[in-house]
């Protein structure tokens, strides 16, 4: 458990007994904007035999498509060292994506690498994006970000269309678990006016001790710097509201202030994991667009600015969630 925690990014999974799921976000934005897709790996180890697999999903903006290609669980064969995973003859790592995949869904391959990667800090006390909660051994869902912004190079290939990504910007996160949380808001953009800064949002219902409560993490990477507004340090969310096009955030932590106005657009239909099976929809979109103003305390500005690109999720009884946060 001890190196498991300290390495968030790699695989979990090794004694995990079922219910099970864990699985990896590569967001990638062609150089132009032109161009958004998502690539998920993962795997779900369910209670019924046949309902365990590993799949790749791969999420294209323009048709709002998602499509779900299916592998035998004993397909997924992952490191034990470090973040490295093979699905059948694809391969992935934090710093490269290799496909090739012809099933009944379609055919895709990709060679994709990734370069100046930003990932969240590892500590003892703080072992990356969950802060202490990473230490605790009963957390239904846990969230890692391998990396805030970096750079892509190659192509991915749909149906015979090459998708030239040579320059464009990523985005890698990884969740894992039992089943992802009754309801939660989602959110990243790392694409604002000023070159590195990156966005990412993530507030859900967190079971705790046969309660529940309403938690956040909220990373903005600026000037180098991920700055965080989380449950575990003394942050917190001052504001919050949710409308059919809207999502609105205000949230301080100890230094700063962070508000985030994110309008959506139409988006596409992600499987997701349950207690029985990998048969929850959910809608993403990759469109969306972040208007942020980070400050500080006392009201002044340290920047402002619009992400574009951006990816979002409002998921579940958000009434519920918007009363366990501001309580």
């Amino acid at each position: 458990m001890f190196e498991n925690v300290l390495n968030p990014n790699r695989y979990h999974g090794f004694s995990a007994k079922a219910p099970f799921f864990e699985g990896w976000y590569y967001k990638l934005v062609s150089a132009d904007g032109q161009k958004a897709v998502a690539i998920i790996p993962g795997v779900y180890l369910a209670q019924s035999q046949d309902q365990s697999h590993s799949f790749v999903q791969v999420f294209d903006s323009d048709d709002a498509e998602v499509r779900y290609h299916r592998f035998p669980y004993q397909a997924f064969k992952p490191s034990r060292e470090s973040f490295e995973l093979l699905i059948e003859q694809n391969y992935f790592s934090a710093d490269e994506v290799r496909l090739d995949m012809d099933d009944s869904v379609g055919k895709i391959s990709a060679s994709l690498r990734f370069s100046g990667l930003t990932p969240w800090p590892v500590r003892v006390y703080s072992p990356g994006a969950m802060g202490w909660f990473a230490w605790m051994p009963f957390m239904e869902c846990y969230h890692g970000v391998v990396s805030m912004d970096h750079t892509i190079h190659g192509e991915l290939e749909v149906d015979g269309q090459p998708l030239d990504f040579n320059g464009g910007r990523g985005y890698i996160e990884k969740d894992w678990g039992k089943q992802f949380p009754s309801a939660w808001i989602w959110g990243q953009s790392n694409h604002f006016d000023r070159p590195g800064v990156s966005l990412m949002v993530s507030v859900a219902v967190i079971p705790w001790l046969g309660r529940s409560f309403g938690g956040f993490i909220i990373g903005l990477l600026f000037d180098g710097v991920i700055h965080r507004f989380a449950t575990y340090n003394r942050s917190r969310i001052e504001e919050i509201g949710i409308t059919d096009r809207e999502v609105r955030l205000v949230v301080k932590n100890p230094k700063n202030r962070l508000r985030i106005r994110s309008t959506r657009e139409t988006g596409g239909l992600l499987q997701a994991p349950t207690m029985a099976a990998m048969d929850r929809r959910i809608i993403e979109t990759l469109n969306a667009s972040f208007d942020i103003q980070f400050e500080t305390l006392g009201g002044d500005d340290l920047y402002r600015g619009t992400g574009h690109h951006g990816g979002l999720e409002t998921v579940g009884d958000l009434d519920n969630l918007i009363r366990m946060i501001l309580k």
